[in-house]
């Protein structure tokens, strides 16, 4: 039996909205009334997928998957709470006519209630079934079908039925306030150089705005996309008062500038945030200066190139009830400072620790808890896999982030499944495993692409004024436990080494083992420094077929159905996960 080390043990009485929100964060509506509501979250860790189905009725209600939108080849859950008690079944269906009942039943009921005239049907399934009786939901669109009647009699629905087709996987919600305005931070005409990694940073003005609006939705505008591999938009201290141009991380380029507003990475489209937080712009107390930064991949090293490429940031006044934060965590990129990965190395990691009990260190009022609704994983070239663990008293909870099959071409970034909190005292560990077989020589931390990163950006509300929170092995303690002097000077010493498979696994093992020097800046560029060490993490789980999902997260507790006529409800495990990808870069100075 799986522990709980991946899940949180959660419950609610029937009606509790918002604890729900936190385990269901997304919403559609599946008929043009709003008379059929389908919430839903997901775990691509625990490998199950949660929905929520409220109807407007006191009726039975349908719900299920179909290749085509209709009954044919469906697989469907039906249910309601009847004269006596609650009633629940899975089914697939051959053509037109009644569902036949699975053999297996994969769906577990979580509860069902019947208040003011509409019934709430909560249910719990694999993302990927054993049964072939079932669907198995993908990262592609799928068309959900809905039925319900007016009574405990199922029967022929008639024109109480719908479809509608939905990425369950991949939601994307999409807001239209009615004031809704946006902002270009764009490049004009930049000649890209003949160089295969070229960042170029542009600080602007933007105009005045009636107060403090919400960022809601963040849309790239790209010129060429086999130049542009990245943006970021910072905002900038009151120090930073006139525009300019340049080559980026250069005297006067900008590196004042450390709050990252927005980003967009290769292979990503337009990101919308939740309906409850935004990203703040304007008013008193927000930047009036903003750096738009633009890494060239230039893989040809053609000359004469131009590009016109920025990012396009839609805003309202109506303002959302959170400010929305980004935090750098991980490995810091700390060059010349002796860290190394091997070559010839199959899968070598790195580590990087944020430990959230030192901010307030540097922080004046008492830090919240924070809601991480998305989570980026970032590497260069080598990476293959990123996995952010959640540690709480010393002991793994949960993945913040898991991609086990890492992509550098395609970072698109997406919400997670659920809503992950983040306590005081809380650690953040990010492990990268790199693949070197293809390289002759050491690969070091730095900005190209040929370099390395290793980072996990989070995504929260509500916004504290921390902006990063990495570490860097302390590399003499690294040098001591090596049996090397203090005269020897260590980013030769490793790029000399002789490397094999047993001194690969020596270096590995003893950068993972010496303390970490932590960092955490906030957007004032104050500091503060500590030392931690490296936590172990549970390895990940195989999700690709799981025939009970009651079985995902560990023991459940035994359903709780109430002595209410007309209701039940249950505890529920579940936990948050997801990778979404979104190439950032912070400058730690």
């Amino acid at each position: 039996m799986i522990p709980l080390l991946f899940s949180l043990l959660l419950a609610w009485p029937p009606g509790t909205g918002a604890q729900q929100d936190k385990l269901m964060p997304f919403v559609e509506n599946l008929d043009a009334d709003s008379n059929v509501i389908l919430k839903w979250g997901f775990s691509e860790v625990q490998g199950t997928i949660m929905f929520q189905l409220t109807v407007k009725t006191t009726g039975w209600l349908g719900f299920g998957f179909s290749p085509n939108g209709g009954m044919a080849a469906s697989d469907i859950v039906m249910g309601g709470v009847g004269p006596n008690g609650t009633y629940f079944m899975d089914y697939h269906a051959t053509g037109n006519s009644f569902p036949l009942v699975d053999k297996k039943q994969s769906y577990t009921l979580l509860s069902l209630n019947e208040v003011d005239d509409q019934t709430t049907m909560t249910f719990l399934r694999s993302i990927q079934s054993c049964d072939q009786e079932d669907f198995h939901i993908t990262d592609s669109p799928v068309k959900l079908i809905y039925a319900y009647g007016t009574s405990d009699d199922i029967r022929y629905h008639a024109n109480r039925r719908g479809t509608k087709e939905v990425n369950l996987l991949k939601f994307m919600p999409r807001s239209s306030p009615p004031d809704s305005n946006y902002l270009d931070f764009v490049v004009k005409n930049v000649t890209v150089p003949a160089e295969r990694t070229y960042y170029h940073c542009k600080v602007m003005k933007v105009p005045k705005l009636n107060g403090k609006n919400h960022i809601y939705r963040i849309e790239p505008v790209i010129e060429h996309l086999d130049l542009v591999h990245h943006m970021l938009l910072y905002g900038c201290p009151s120090s930073v008062n006139q525009t300019y141009e340049k080559k980026c991380y250069t005297e006067g380029s900008g590196e004042d500038c450390i709050r990252v507003v927005s980003a967009w990475g290769v292979g990503g489209g337009a990101f919308e945030l939740p309906e409850i937080a935004g990203i703040p712009i304007g008013g008193q107390n927000n930047d009036e200066f903003y750096r738009l930064e633009i890494h060239y991949n230039n893989l040809a090293q053609e000359a004469g190139r131009r590009d016109n490429s920025g990012l396009r940031l839609y805003y309202t006044a109506q303002l959302r009830q959170h400010d929305v934060g980004i935090m750098t965590t991980g490995l810091m990129v700390a060059i010349g400072w002796g860290y190394a990965i091997p070559p010839n190395a199959t899968a070598f990691h790195s580590y990087g620790l944020c430990n959230t009990s030192h901010f307030s260190d540097i922080l004046p009022d008492p830090v919240p808890d924070l809601s991480v609704f998305s989570v980026a994983l970032h590497t260069h070239l080598a990476g293959r896999k990123v996995q952010a663990g959640h540690i709480r008293n010393g002991e793994q909870i949960d993945f913040l982030g898991l991609d086990e099959n890492f992509n550098f071409e395609m970072q698109q970034a997406t919400n997670l499944g659920n809503i992950k909190t983040i306590k005081p005292g809380d650690e953040i560990v990010v492990e990268c495993t790199y693949n070197t077989t293809n390289r002759k020589g050491i690969t070091q931390l730095g900005l190209a692409s040929t370099d390395e990163m290793c980072l996990a950006f989070v995504f929260y509300y509500p916004a504290i004024p921390v902006t990063s929170c990495c570490s860097h092995p302390d590399m003499h303690a690294y040098r001591a436990m090596m049996g090397k002097t203090v005269d020897q000077d260590i980013e030769e010493m490793l790029k000399t080494a002789v490397w094999d498979q047993s001194s690969t696994a020596v270096h590995e093992a003893t950068m993972k083992r010496v303390p970490q020097i932590g960092f955490i800046i906030d957007v004032n560029k104050n500091y503060t420094i500590y030392e931690g060490n490296i936590r172990n993490m549970t390895a990940t789980l195989s999700v690709s077929c799981r025939s009970d999902p009651s079985l995902q997260a560990g023991p459940l507790e035994p359903f709780n159905y109430n002595t209410s006529p007309r209701g039940s409800s249950s505890w529920v495990v579940t936990s948050v996960a997801g990778s979404v990808l979104l190439m950032l870069w912070m400058t730690m100075l």
